[in-house]
């Protein structure tokens, strides 16, 4: 079961987002009559429905599994209110805790099962909203971007954000990009701020990525690993590209997720088990 909703953000902005419930019981389950949730941050300009319907898909094959899922457009994205990247990635991240704090007041998620799920840029969106916010417990990162500024200029261009900072705006693909987003970008460092988050990790990148390097994949589960707490694992696919097109590439991103999630919740329920 599918629902169309919005959601209210801190700013005042309307987030269009879609809750699935989960399909009876599912290999998730409930935990004391709780389903685990995954929220899911789309990337740059991007929007909840994703390239080629990715997190359609992604949200419909978890919740066959027994996950609650949210995925929502950020302002100015999709069918959401707002302009984009207006309040910078601190917008982003209080967007991100309003849909959690939303997700939070559904009376059947298990609060102690919060997951959020980042891509390309919102996957270090979600990195930074989780260094803050410990109401999230496990984080997934597709294809997650690094190094917020490189990353981006990279994508739109050099003269892009030279016309920002001169003009005081850019017209980049219809979205009007100011100089407060591309400053944002320079200001939060997802490598830095990683250690902050203590849960659990999943990267997973595709070797034919063209637009953020796989070596990030790497890099990312060497500095997760550095932390005293949580587990840090990753999944390479051959020849996957940035938003995984293709039905093997899917097949492959969403089966490595699924499995991971449920082995990451089936460790924890049998530690707790052995703790009572």
């Amino acid at each position: 079961m599918e629902h169309h909703i919005t959601i209210r953000s801190t700013e005042g902005l309307e987030l269009a987002a879609t809750l699935h419930y989960p399909e009876g019981e599912g290999a998730a389950g409930r935990t004391c009559g709780k389903y685990p949730v995954i929220i899911i941050a789309h990337g740059f300009v991007g929007t909840r429905i994703g390239v080629d319907r990715l997190f359609v898909l992604a949200a419909r094959e978890f919740a066959k599994t027994g996950y609650m899922v949210l995925r929502f457009d950020y302002g100015g994205c999709g069918e959401s209110t707002g302009e984009y990247g207006a309040g910078g990635l601190d917008s982003m991240i209080d967007q991100t805790r309003s849909v959690i704090d939303y997700v939070l007041d559904i009376d059947c998620v298990d609060p102690q099962r919060v997951i959020l799920l980042g891509h390309s840029l919102g996957g270090a969106v979600s990195v930074l909203t989780a260094a803050r916010d410990k109401r999230i417990k496990t984080l997934v990162l597709w294809s997650a971007v690094g190094y917020p500024f490189n990353d981006i200029v990279g994508i739109t261009g050099k003269a892009a954000y030279e016309e920002a900072v001169q003009k005081g705006s850019v017209d980049y693909l219809g979205y009007s990009l100011q100089p407060v987003f591309f400053e944002s970008l320079q200001k939060h460092q997802p490598f830095e701020q990683l250690r902050k988050f203590n849960g659990d990790v999943l990267l997973v990148h595709g070797t034919a990525d063209e637009v953020i390097p796989v070596d990030y994949c790497f890099l990312f589960q060497k500095l997760f690993w550095l932390r005293s707490q949580g587990q840090c694992d990753k999944e390479v696919i051959f020849q996957a590209d940035h938003t995984f097109t293709g039905a093997k590439a899917k097949a492959q991103l969403l089966s490595k997720t699924r499995d991971w999630l449920l082995y990451i919740d089936k460790r924890k329920q049998e530690w707790n088990d052995w703790t009572i």
